[in-house]
C-alpha cells in the first residue's frame, strides 16, 4: 500500500426485494397447462407414486373446495394461509366478472367423460393407420400374389409412412421370412400401387420422392410445373434455402419464388402422421377441455370436462398415523422417520389436490372472460364477429398473471355449438380505423377470401384493387398487408389465378 493511502472497511446493509416461485406455485402452472387427457394421465401417475392420495371410486369428478374440509392435522403441515390467499384471489376475480350487457355466461358442473358421453367427446374414430390402408387395399384391383406383398409393404412402414427399405432388401426377407420367390422389379410395381393410396406420399422412400408425389396428385398448372422441377431439379437448393439459385433455375422473378417455397411448405412431410391426425391412430385425439353450449334464446353455458379424474383426498390412515405420531411424548428414530415419511406423502396429496382445485378455477375463469370477449361468435359461429383478443386483455379482465392465461390457452380446445375450436382461435390481434374502432386480423381475411372467392377469374383482382375494395368496407389496411394477408392465407397473385 502506497504511503499516505488508507484502507478502510465498510459494512453496508441493503434492503432488496426478491421474488421466489414455490414449489407448489411451480405445480399448479404445471397442473394448470396440461389439457385433460395429460391431466388424467398425471393424476394416475401421481396416485401411483403417492399412497396418501386416495379417491371415491363411486364419486367421480373434480373436488371442488368446498368438497374438501381441512383438518386439524392439515393445519401443522400445510400452508393454508397461502392457499386460502390465492382461493381468495380466483373467487374475486370469479365474482367481479360480468357481461358487457350485465350477464354472466353460466359455468355447469364438470362433464365426466365415462359411457357414453365420452364417445361424444373424442374426435377421431378407433381406426388404426394400417386398417386405413388395408381398406384400400381391399377397394384395389390386384393378384392374390400382389396381395401378399402389398400386406408386407405396409408393416414395413415406418410411424412417418415412409418405405425405408429398398426393393431387394423387401424380396430377400419375403424369401427368408415368408418363402415367397418374387423379384425386385415385382415388388416395385406394387410399391406404384401403395403410391396411389390416401394420404398422397405413403410409401415414399424419402422425403423428396415424399413431395413428388404429392406434387403429382395436384391439378396441372405453371405453379405445379416450377414446384416439381424445384423438387426434381433444385432439391438441393430447397433443403438449404438457396432461393435465389432455386429462382435462377426455374427462370421466376422473386414474387414467384416465394409463391413456389411456399406451396412446397404445405406438402405433408409426415404422411403416415396425417393418418393418426385424421383417422385417429394416435392417442392425440382432440377431447374437449371445456364444453360451451348456446341455447336457442342466446344463453350461454359452459363447464369443464373433467375426464375420469375421481374425487380426490388425503388417506384418513395417513392422517391417523400423523395424529398418533403426535401424540406420544417420546419418538424412537425409526418412528421419526416414519413420521417424516407420512408428512412429506401427506404435504405432496394435499398439494396436488389444491393444484387440482386451482386449475379448475383458473379454467374457469379464463373461459368465462373469453366468452364474455367473444359473445357474438358463440351466439352465430361466424368467424367475422370475433373481435381483436389478446392474452394480455384477458389476462386484465379476469386479474390473472399473463402467462398463467398463456398456460390456459396452451394446447386445449373448446367444444361449441359450432365446432370444435383450439383456444388460441378465439385470440387474434387487431388494426384501428381512422374512426378509432378496432377491428380482428381475422375479419379482414374472412374479407379478403370473399373479395377473391368472388372475383372473375378471366381477371383476377390486384392487390391495389383489393385494397380498395376493403377500404370502401371500412377495411383501411395498406398493400403489403393485404399481400402478407393472402400469403398467410395461401391464396396466390392475380396472374397465377387465372
Amino acid at each position: 500500500m502506497a504511503q499516505g493511502q488508507v484502507q478502510i472497511q465498510k459494512t453496508e446493509q441493503l434492503l432488496r426485494q426478491t421474488q421466489t416461485v414455490s414449489q407448489q406455485q411451480m405445480l399448479q402452472a404445471a397442473v394448470t397447462e396440461l389439457p385433460i387427457q395429460q391431466l388424467v394421465d398425471r393424476v394416475k401417475a401421481e396416485m401411483d407414486d403417492n399412497p396418501a392420495l386416495e379417491f371415491n371410486p363411486e364419486d367421480m369428478g373434480y373436488s371442488t373446495p368446498e368438497d374438501v374440509e381441512s383438518t386439524d392435522e392439515d393445519e401443522d403441515f400445510a400452508t393454508i394461509s397461502e392457499r386460502e390467499e390465492r382461493q381468495s384471489a380466483l373467487d374475486d376475480a370469479l365474482s367481479n366478472m360480468v357481461m358487457d350487457d350485465g350477464e354472466l355466461p353460466v359455468y355447469t358442473p364438470s362433464h365426466q367423460s365415462n359411457g357414453s358421453e365420452q364417445e361424444d367427446r373424442v374426435y377421431g374414430a378407433s381406426v388404426t393407420f394400417i386398417d386405413i390402408l388395408r381398406q384400400q387395399m381391399g377397394e384395389t384391383i390386384m393378384t392374390d400374389r400382389q396381395r401378399q406383398v402389398m400386406e408386407y409393404l405396409i408393416g414395413s412402414l415406418d410411424d412417418d409412412g415412409f418405405l425405408r427399405k429398398s426393393s431387394d432388401n423387401i424380396a430377400d426377407e419375403l424369401a427368408i421370412y415368408h418363402n415367397v420367390d418374387i423379384s425386385a422389379e415385382e415388388i416395385e410395381n406394387t410399391v406404384k400401387i401403395l403410391h396411389s393410396f390416401d394420404p398422397a406420399g405413403i410409401g415414399a422412400r424419402n422425403l423428396r420422392e415424399c413431395m413428388l408425389i404429392q406434387i403429382g396428385r395436384r391439378e396441372q398448372s405453371v405453379i405445379t410445373e416450377w414446384m416439381y422441377k424445384a423438387v426434381s431439379e433444385g432439391y438441393d437448393f430447397f433443403i438449404r434455402k438457396q432461393w435465389a439459385q432455386l429462382a435462377k433455375l426455374l427462370d421466376i422473378d422473386e414474387e414467384d419464388i416465394k409463391v413456389v417455397v411456399d406451396e412446397l411448405r404445405r406438402l405433408n412431410p409426415k404422411p403416415g402422421m396425417s393418418v393418426g391426425e385424421t383417422e385417429g391412430k394416435s392417442i392425440d385425439s382432440i377431447t374437449p377441455d371445456f364444453i360451451v353450449d348456446t341455447a336457442d334464446d342466446g344463453t350461454i353455458t359452459f363447464s369443464l370436462n373433467s375426464g375420469d379424474i375421481p374425487d380426490l383426498y388425503v388417506s384418513e390412515s395417513f392422517l391417523e398415523m400423523m395424529h398418533d405420531y403426535k401424540e406420544g411424548s417420546q419418538l424412537s428414530k425409526q418412528m421419526k422417520e416414519a413420521l417424516l415419511y407420512t408428512k412429506r406423502k401427506v404435504e405432496a396429496a394435499q398439494g396436488f389436490i389444491d393444484a387440482i382445485k386451482t386449475r379448475k378455477k383458473t379454467l374457469t375463469i379464463t373461459m368465462r372472460a373469453i366468452i364474455q370477449w367473444q359473445k357474438k361468435f358463440f351466439e352465430d359461429g361466424d368467424e367475422a364477429s370475433l373481435k381483436p383478443m389478446r392474452l394480455r386483455d384477458i389476462a386484465e379482465k379476469t386479474g390473472l398473471d399473463m402467462s398463467t392465461v398463456s398456460r390456459v390457452n396452451n394446447s386445449k380446445y373448446a367444444q361449441t355449438k359450432w365446432g370444435t375450436f383450439p383456444l388460441k382461435f378465439f385470440f387474434s390481434e387487431g388494426i384501428t380505423t381512422t374512426e378509432g374502432e378496432e377491428l380482428a386480423t381475422r375479419q379482414i381475411k374472412v374479407a379478403l377470401k370473399e373479395i377473391i372467392a368472388t372475383e372473375d377469374k378471366r381477371r383476377p383482382k390486384s392487390d391495389l384493387q383489393i385494397v380498395k375494395e376493403l377500404n370502401d368496407m371500412g377495411y383501411p389496411i395498406a398493400r403489403r398487408t393485404v399481400a402478407k394477408y393472402r400469403e398467410q392465407l395461401g391464396i396466390p397473385v392475380s396472374r397465377l389465378r387465372r
